[in-house]
């Protein structure tokens, strides 16, 4: 017998707002393909787990046509919690340090072109997971030949554990910024705003593509939005994600707004006017969404 986890404080104050009804603008239709079929007969036949399939992703269909899909690893519970995110906080598992060679198997067998990792914080490690993060692209890279994105935590900003991870030379390096100053503590409080943009402009240093997203209908204005995407480019980030907020469920942060379609053709025009080297905005857009695509965009501009 299990019994629930009580909720937090914050989690109380947002269950207190009903779950809001969608407009809409934000529906997916169900529709298949060749590339499709074949990767997801692959995943339930040798019992493979992406992202895409366990989170429900609407955009699975496009990204599987592409052969492209996203891998979670560092376990199900993360050390941090932020409101908008529907994985656990709690104590993680012990780490999986053959995680990065299954992961690179899937990536080989499913025949990928390109394969997003992400993962949870693991703040309980000595050093925070950057090891699994580094291995996972190492693996990959001699494996298959699929170009590899890695959308990290800060690593506490720890110069030495961002080197590691920068040295497995990922194509492309992600780390969300996800909202605006005046709400970023509220939102991820365990993070910081000034924090993560240094993180990219390290990456950017380094010598690696950089990419960030940003999600609308939290709270947030269009001026701070604005200023948001100045800030990015300062640091160096080259591709761009900007996606609205769907609740996961009442215990986390309430709908502010639904942000209409033609809103995000006005970011992206915007940004794009910035020197953002690539930039998908859209109602279902997500983090990896088009990822291949958006790297491809950068490396023809680099050229």
């Amino acid at each position: 017998m299990t019994t629930e986890k009580p909720l937090l404080r914050i989690e109380r104050r947002n269950a207190e707002t009903p779950v809001e009804r969608k407009p809409p603008w934000i529906r997916t239709t169900f529709r298949t393909g060749p590339e499709y079929l074949q990767i997801s007969n692959l995943v339930k036949e040798q019992g493979l787990h992406t992202v895409c399939q366990e989170a429900g992703c609407p955009n699975i269909y496009e990204c599987w046509e592409d052969r492209e899909a996203t891998f979670l690893i560092g376990g199900e519970q993360c050390t941090r919690r932020c409101d908008f995110c529907q994985i656990d906080t709690g104590r993680p598992a012990p780490l999986d340090r053959g995680e990065p060679q299954r992961v690179a198997d899937s990536v080989a067998t499913m025949d990928l072109k390109y394969a997003t990792v992400t993962g949870v914080a693991r703040d309980d490690l000595p050093d925070q997971g950057a090891w699994l993060y580094a291995e996972t692209v190492r693996r990959i890279h001699a494996t298959s030949p699929a170009g590899v994105e890695l959308l990290i935590p800060d690593f506490s900003g720890e110069r030495s554990l961002l080197t590691e991870v920068f040295n497995s030379q990922p194509e492309v390096l992600a780390h969300n910024v996800e909202t605006v100053p005046r709400i970023f503590k509220r939102i991820r409080p365990a993070f910081r705003y000034q924090r993560s943009l240094d993180v990219i402009k390290a990456a950017k240093e380094y010598g690696l593509i950089t990419k960030s997203n940003l999600i609308l209908g939290m709270g947030e204005t269009t001026e701070e939005i604005t200023e948001a995407l100045h800030d990015l480019r300062e640091h160096g980030c080259d591709l761009l994600t900007i996606t609205q907020y769907l609740r996961p469920s009442e215990r986390h942060h309430p709908v502010d707004r639904w942000v209409k379609p033609e809103e995000f053709v006005s970011f992206q025009k915007e940004a794009e006017q910035l020197g953002f080297a690539g930039v998908l905005s859209g109602p279902l857009v997500r983090s990896s969404y088009r990822a291949g695509r958006l790297y491809r965009q950068a490396a023809a501009t680099a050229k």
